[in-house]
């Protein structure tokens, strides 16, 4: 068992392939979540990065808002983070899980 839990990575990599560091995230100040900038935050959760808890405080986000983000690209990648087809993922998602 690791003894100290703190020790974290100084980049992970992010999810167009690309090494990601804490400057590279979106700002704390974001308002306009873009498929790309919900997909680092994952990313860096992911990769050990940031916490959850560190997200939710950063950038203002709820428990929920990130979890649906996180179910978002295991199931569909990056395209399943975009608003407009929500429906379209959400739908494809549970037929296959229906057969």
């Amino acid at each position: 068992m690791i003894e100290n839990q703190d020790i974290r990575p100084a980049q992970v990599i992010g999810p167009l392939g690309e090494p990601l560091t804490l400057e590279d995230l979106p700002s704390p100040s974001t308002k306009r979540w873009v498929v790309r900038r919900k997909a680092e935050v994952v990313a860096a959760v992911n990769g050990g990065l940031l916490t959850i808890d560190e997200v939710l405080e950063r950038y203002g986000l709820t428990l929920e808002e990130f979890a649906s983000w996180q179910r978002a690209v295991d199931r569909s990648g990056m395209q399943g983070l975009r608003v407009t087809r929500i429906q379209h993922y959400r739908d494809l998602y549970e037929r296959q899980f229906k057969y």
